[in-house]
C-alpha cells in the first residue's frame, strides 16, 4: 500500500510516537527473521536440519573466510575484537560451519568448541556445511528485498533505500555490515576512507542504527541494548522476571537479568507465586530510564540538524508505512522452527529438551511479532546465541 508520494521526500502519513531507533530496530529485526527463516529452510532442504544462523554471522564474519584466512586477518576484515571473532569461530566450531587446526596428536584441543585457545594466527576454513551456508545466504539479499518490492511498493522500497544511503554517505566511520552482538562494546571503529557502492537493505539500517547507538553509548549510563530492552519495559512496580522476553520482544537468554543492568533494578521473590522473581526499577534505574527517554529524542533532533530535516522526516516516515504489512513477512515458512517444527539445536543431532524450549520460545515470539509487530518487535536488536546469533 503507498504511503509516500511520487516525490520521496513527500509524506503525508502522522509521525510515528516511537523513536527513529525503534523504528530502525524493529525493520531490521523484520527483515532479519525472514531472512534467516528462508535460510533454515534452504539448509533443511539441502538435508542440513536445524541450521539456525543469522545473516548476522554472514555479513560480519563467514563472507570473509572464503577458501581460509587466519583469525587476525579475519578480525581486521570484521572490524572487530579478535577475542569476539574467537567466540562466534568457537561456537561456528562446535555447530560444524568451521574447521579449526587440530592438536598436532590429532585429538580435539582443549576448549574446542569455545573460543579457548584459538591462536590469531590458525587458519580457519569452512566445512562442507559451512560452504553450503556459503552458498545459500549471498542470493537471499537481494531476494528478500524483491519480496518486500513486491509486498510494500518499488516505489517505497526504492524510497526507503534511498534516504538510508543519503544518509549513510555522510557517515564518517568505518562500519561492519551487521550489528555486533549484545555483549561486544561499540569501541573504536577506524575513520572511513572510501564510499562505497550499493550495500543491502540490512546493512543500511544496521548502519545507521549503530551510528545511533555509538552516539546514545558515548553519553547515556546504559549501554542503548539494555535500556531500549530491560530497562524500558521496567518501571516502579514490580513486575514478573519472566514477562520481560515479552515486553522487549528479546529472547529469554538475552532478556535475563545481567550483571549490566543489575545496578538498576530491584530483585525479589515473588509473593504471589511459589516459584520465580520479580523486578522493578531501582531510583538509580529510573533516571536511567529517564535519560533514555530524552536522550534517544536528543540524538534525533541532532540528526535532523546533521542530515537534514527533510531527509530525517523522510526517512521516519518510509520506516512507519512498511508497518501496514510487516505481519507478512514474519509469517514463517514450513520447515523452520519458528513454524513448530522441531529440529534439532545447533551442533546437535537429536531433539534434546533444550531445543524443544527454544522451539516454544520462538513458536510464542513469532506469534506476537506477526500479531503486533509495532508493539513487540525489539526497541533495539538483541542477538541471542542460541539461536545462531539471530533475534
Amino acid at each position: 500500500m503507498p504511503f509516500m508520494s511520487e516525490s520521496c521526500g513527500d509524506v503525508v502519513r502522522a509521525a510515528s510516537t516511537r523513536s527513529l531507533s525503534a523504528l530502525l530496530s524493529q525493520v531490521l529485526v523484520a527483515f532479519t527473521v525472514e531472512f534467516d527463516n528462508e535460510f533454515e529452510r534452504r539448509m533443511g532442504e539441502a538435508s542440513y536440519l536445524g541450521a539456525r544462523l543469522s545473516l548476522v554471522v554472514w555479513a560480519n564474519l563467514m563472507r570473509f573466510v572464503g577458501e581460509g584466512v587466519t583469525v587476525r586477518d579475519l578480525a581486521a576484515h570484521a572490524l572487530a575484537p579478535e577475542n569476539h571473532i574467537k567466540f562466534e569461530l568457537g561456537c561456528l566450531e562446535r555447530w560444524g560451519f568451521v574447521v579449526l587446526p587440530p592438536n598436532p596428536s590429532g585429538e580435539l584441543r582443549d576448549g574446542w568448541g569455545s573460543g579457548r585457545g584459538i591462536r590469531a594466527d590458525w587458519m580457519v576454513r569452512l566445512t562442507p556445511k559451512g560452504l553450503t551456508a556459503s552458498e545459500i545466504w549471498p542470493p537471499l539479499f537481494s531476494e528478500i528485498e524483491q519480496r518486500w518490492e513486491t509486498r510494500f511498493g518499488k516505489h517505497e522500497i526504492s524510497c526507503l533505500r534511498k534516504t538510508l544511503q543519503a544518509v549513510a554517505d555522510k557517515l564518517d566511520l568505518e562500519l561492519p555490515d551487521a550489528l555486533p552482538g549484545a555483549w561486544v562494546g561499540t569501541g573504536e571503529f577506524p575513520p572511513r576512507v572510501n564510499a562505497e557502492g550499493t550495500l543491502p537493505l540490512p546493512a543500511l539500517l544496521s548502519r545507521l542504527l549503530l551510528t545511533f547507538r555509538i552516539e546514545f553509548d558515548r553519553e547515556s549510563p546504559v549501554p542503548l541494548v539494555y535500556a531500549a530492552n530491560a530497562l524500558r519495559v521496567l518501571g516502579e512496580k514490580p513486575i514478573r522476571g519472566a514477562e520481560i522476553p515479552r515486553l522487549t520482544g528479546g529472547s529469554p537468554e538475552t532478556s535475563a537479568i545481567g550483571w549490566q543492568i543489575k545496578p538498576y533494578v530491584v530483585i525479589a521473590l515473588d509473593p504471589n507465586a511459589k516459584r520465580g522473581k520479580v523486578v522493578r526499577l531501582s531510583r538509580r534505574g529510573l533516571k536511567a530510564q529517564e535519560a533514555y527517554h530524552r536522550l534517544i529524542w536528543e540524538i534525533e533532533a541532532r540528526w535532523e540538524q546533521r542530515f537534514g530535516k527533510e531527509t530525517i522526516a523522510g526517512l521516519r516516515e518510509s520506516l512507519q508505512g512498511l508497518f501496514e504489512r510487516l505481519s507478512e513477512g514474519l509469517v514463517p515458512p514450513l520447515g523452520t522452527v519458528r513454524a513448530g517444527d522441531q529440529a534439532p539445536a545447533l551442533g546437535r543431532r537429536d531433539v534434546g529438551s533444550a531445543a524443544r524450549q527454544r522451539r516454544r520460545d520462538l513458536v510464542a515470539q513469532t506469534e506476537a511479532f506477526v500479531r503486533d509487530p509495532a508493539g513487540t518487535l525489539p526497541h533495539y536488536p538483541s542477538w541471542d546465541m542460541n539461536r545462531g546469533f539471530g533475534p
